[in-house]
């Protein structure tokens, strides 16, 4: 026997040889996963629960992990605003998310948000906004866990600061548990924002700058401060809208 009709030989019996475990591992990985299938009230979730898969960080490095079907962001010292952002962009959506964060530490979710690899410019009333490259901006519903009590407010990260605070809003302020569990729903149908803290009506606003993005977790900067404080999301689920 040749040594080629050898090789032949051994090729043909290793294809009729049952795959092993490691060959099945690799081919189940390469599969894709399936679909996620709406829920009866037509939201998918946005996190899987057991990995941060479809999500790319941004901006600082706070420390981003998954624990008991968790996403848990965790500030570090000396670096900017860090954000979690989805891979997908939405337009117009109903967004749920439950958060419990540290009664020290700011966050928020950004919504119909960007960032570019070069310099941005926009205009607003009569005034040029530059935003630096790499630098996460747009709308956020801010959690904030301070006195004023703006948990629900609208803030224009990067860009032109307060759209609708709650200053007005004294009893969406008061729906905000301190050290629990709260719930937002985010409205966006096209240049209306509204939201929803545990139920109680907070922001409504008006404002076409904006009509995609993505959707992020924002984990503040602190400065130098090196306590670990953290800020908890779960039960992330999305309706998209048309």
């Amino acid at each position: 026997m040749t040594k080629l009709t050898s090789l032949l030989l051994a090729f043909s019996l290793a294809a009729l040889l049952p795959a092993t475990a490691a060959e099945k591992a690799d081919k189940k990985k390469a599969e894709p996963a399936a679909a996620a299938k709406p829920d009866a009230e037509g939201f998918l979730p946005l996190f899987n629960g057991k990995n941060l898969a479809g999500f790319v960080q941004v901006g600082g490095h706070a420390k981003y992990r998954v624990e008991d079907a968790q996403i848990v962001g965790q500030c570090v010292p000396n670096t900017p605003n860090s954000f979690l952002c989805t891979e997908r962009h939405y337009t117009n959506f109903i967004l749920e998310v439950e958060f419990k964060v540290d009664p020290n530490l700011n966050s928020g979710i950004q919504i119909r948000s960007h960032y570019y690899d070069q310099l941005k410019e926009y205009e607003w009333q009569g005034k040029t906004i530059k935003v630096s490259p790499g630098r996460v901006h747009g709308y956020q519903v801010e959690i904030d866990p301070a006195p004023r009590a703006w948990s629900g407010g609208i803030y224009d990260e990067g860009r032109r600061g307060w759209l609708n605070d709650l200053k007005d809003r004294p009893e969406a302020g008061k729906a905000f548990k301190q050290g629990d569990w709260n719930k937002f729903r985010v409205e966006c149908r096209g240049d209306s924002i509204k939201t929803w803290v545990n139920t109680v009506a907070a922001a409504d606003l008006k404002d076409g700058y904006t009509a995609s993005g993505f959707i992020a977790l924002q984990v503040h900067g602190v400065g130098a401060k090196d306590n670990p404080m953290e800020v908890r999301w779960r039960n992330i689920r999305i309706k998209e809208l048309p």
